[in-house]
């Protein structure tokens, strides 16, 4: 007779649905509610959303967005930032970031990377603020890291160059919000932050959603007026903005997610340890430098056996992904600030050899195992 027994559960690379149904009721009712009141966007829940928002990352000002691309926009637009001006970010990193720039006329400067955090590399930001001074085609006006697969940038290091050079500090933060350096929470570690809701992030909404952090109460209402249009209070447009609001739908889901999130992040954490324990002899496990504590939107080892490992684990029906193969300095789009292949060769590098494994606040023990028994296997 053949073996009709059920094989192997499914492994979900991100398990969105699995969090949804331990939250279900609550979200319901959150939802219930908004749909009760029908003022579906900027209703109540949003401002709550900020507020709560605020609380969590140890206070200053919050302002939600329809997206994390949409929060990257508003906090450029803020500065003034536009033609004629650069704007120094990772090229290991999703496109949003770069485009973004582009996309208020301003030109990407690319830096590398550190190989054992995948964050921006401080000297090389040294060596590419030093080269465009030089060749005076554009004004360095601000600096992008990138916090990838939820690790905090060195902010210490960053954000002392950026100080010294007169330049705007923009934290892109859309993988790392719940991570801290020290006794300060993402949101907190620049001038600026901006953060994504995208469903797979760690706080991920029912669909697009982002939001700005600042201490500064000046810079806080102006994004809050170019997320409608650049509208002011008594509906005057005082400059272009756009259409960025967080509808309040996401904001009464998110509300409910933010209130499980410590367990959730503690869930990550202690599937990334499980990792670590297992797979540390085999290839390279994500680094923690000292004092961060990094989110876990992703877990990503290195392995010059990388695709022997992804095929291994397909095989096996376990889902597996490699980040940022074609850095950003490599896209068409980029071409006119770019140096071309062989320009930043540790953001290369990593993009040959890096692969994520499952990650979300749903895996168990025997799960982390059975994925690394196939890397053991295939990586031995």
């Amino acid at each position: 007779m053949p073996d009709t027994s059920p094989g192997p559960a499914p492994i979900a690379f991100v398990d969105i649905p699995g969090q949804i149904r331990r939250l279900r009721d609550r979200i319901d009712e959150r939802v219930r509610r908004v749909f009760d009141h029908g003022q579906f966007i900027l209703g109540p829940e949003v401002r709550e959303l900020e507020e709560a928002l605020a609380a969590y990352v140890g206070g200053g000002h919050v302002v939600t967005t329809g997206s994390g691309h949409d929060a990257i926009l508003i906090a450029l637009m803020a500065e003034g930032i536009g033609p004629g001006d650069a704007v120094f970010v990772p090229a290991f990193t999703f496109v949003s970031t770069a485009e973004a720039v582009l996309a208020i006329g301003a030109a990407p400067i690319f830096v590398d990377v550190d190989e054992r955090t995948f964050t921006m590399d401080a000297a090389d930001l040294e060596r590419r603020i030093a080269a465009v001074r030089r060749a005076g085609t554009w004004r360095p006006r601000a600096v992008m890291p990138v916090d990838i697969f939820g690790l905090p940038a060195d902010y210490a290091a960053l954000g002392a160059i950026a100080e010294t050079e007169g330049l705007f500090l923009l934290s892109d933060a859309a993988q790392s919000f719940g991570g801290m350096i020290g006794n300060r929470r993402v949101g907190r570690l620049a001038p600026a932050t901006m953060t994504s809701f995208f469903p797979a992030k760690p706080l991920g909404a029912a669909g697009d959603g982002g939001a700005l952090f600042t201490d500064d109460a000046e810079r806080a209402a102006t994004y809050r007026r170019l997320r409608v249009h650049g509208q002011d209070a008594s509906g005057e447009c005082l400059s272009v903005g756009m259409t960025g609001r967080l509808d309040t739908l996401q904001a009464a889901v998110l509300l409910v997610k933010l209130e499980a999130f410590p367990d959730d992040l503690q869930r990550r954490d202690a599937a990334a340890r499980r990792y670590d324990e297992r797979l540390a002899q085999l290839v390279q496990v994500p680094h923690r430098p000292a004092g961060h504590v990094p989110a876990w939107a992703l877990y990503t080892i290195l392995s010059e056996r990388r695709d022997r490992i992804r095929a291994a684990l397909a095989a096996a029906n376990i889902p597996s992904r490699s980040y940022y193969e074609q850095a950003l300095h490599l896209h068409a789009a980029f071409r006119a600030t770019s140096e071309g292949p062989g320009s930043l060769p540790v953001t290369e590098r990593l993009g040959r050899i890096n692969l994520s494994l499952p990650m979300h606040s749903e895996l168990d023990v025997a799960t982390v195992d059975r994925i690394c028994d196939i890397v053991a296997t295939a990586a031995g």
